[in-house]
């Protein structure tokens, strides 16, 4: 049976929205199965977590909790059976709930013979029905969603192409990380009832002109001149927040690396990874006499065999 889903998210009922949608933050991401892999408990509770949150993180349904006609698994509750407690019925002036017959409290919008077929016959003694079960929702879809590196490091939003002609705007938020799977409620294929089910869309980072993944880190080529790498200097650098001043170390090779802490991408606990910056030692473009000089006169005084790296 499920529990009150504001115990489950720890909130009082006056919670806000804002409230609510942080707290089930907090415990998602505590619970998440791929922070807890075998951990049996944790993926019942997320289970439990993400149900609570289902009810009051829409505000029709968390009305309709509070007013107890849907319970906590979102089924519809009917009043009015088993009380036993001499309340007036539903139906006027002496309704059932005053007539012995075990029934009380009222009955709104209500098929009496749904109500009574669940005892074996009709109120005009035809086959029993039994309960009216709600309709189910359509089935979730799953896609993969290709957004920009940036947006999914300081958050924003990108437009949606359904199949069937729909465009939802997609709100990407800040720290999103590789492998993220955002929920679009009421966007999958519709069911039977009516109710459509939900859009489970999986993020995944575009190809970047500069930066490349590795885990939480990103990687990129910085080009160094030949004079800041032999005499050390400062280069300015792109970083997804700014371009940021690099102090390259004198005596620096192609392919050493410099690593600007917390600069990267962010991981699926929320912390954010490096951005590690390769040094390519760049040539002026065009020929250039002094230096080609210089180079061969170096070349003829001071012979050297460049080491292999690793080696």
């Amino acid at each position: 049976m499920a529990q009150d889903p504001y115990s489950e998210l720890g909130v009082g009922r006056d919670a806000s929205a804002a409230d609510i949608k942080k707290a089930f933050h907090k415990r998602a991401k505590e619970l998440h199965p791929d922070r807890n892999p075998g951990d049996k408990k944790a993926e019942e509770r997320f289970k439990k977590v993400s149900a609570a949150f289902d009810i009051l993180g829409d505000a029709e349904k968390r009305k309709r909790f509070d007013r107890g006609e849907i319970d906590a698994n979102g089924n519809e509750v009917f009043r009015g059976f088993g009380g036993g407690q001499g309340g007036q019925g539903g139906f006027g002036q002496g309704g059932f709930g005053q007539n012995g017959s075990g029934f009380s409290g009222r009955f709104d919008n209500v098929d009496l013979d749904e109500i009574f077929g669940m005892f074996g016959g009709g109120m005009g003694g035809g086959p029993g029905r039994g309960r009216p079960r709600p309709e189910p929702k359509g089935v979730d879809v799953r896609a993969k969603v290709e957004v920009d590196l940036e947006d999914m490091i300081r958050g924003g939003q990108t437009r949606i192409a359904f199949s069937d002609g729909r465009n939802v705007d997609l709100t990407i938020p800040k720290g999103s990380y590789e492998g993220q799977v955002l929920r679009l409620k009421g966007q999958g294929q519709q069911g039977r009832g009516g109710m459509h089910g939900d859009a489970l869309l999986e993020l995944t980072a575009r190809p970047h002109p500069i930066y490349r993944l590795d885990g939480a880190d990103l990687v990129m080529d910085l080009p160094v001149s030949i004079p800041d790498a032999v005499l050390g200097g400062k280069v300015q650098a792109p970083t997804p927040d700014g371009p940021v001043t690099l102090s390259v170390p004198k005596g620096s090779s192609s392919g050493a690396m410099l690593r600007l802490k917390g600069r990267g991408a962010y991981d699926k606990a929320g912390k954010r990874g490096d951005l590690k910056a390769r040094l390519m030692l760049t040539l002026p473009e065009g020929s250039d006499p002094a230096l080609e000089a210089f180079a061969e006169t170096w070349r003829e005084q001071r012979p050297y065999t460049p080491k292999r790296r690793g080696g």
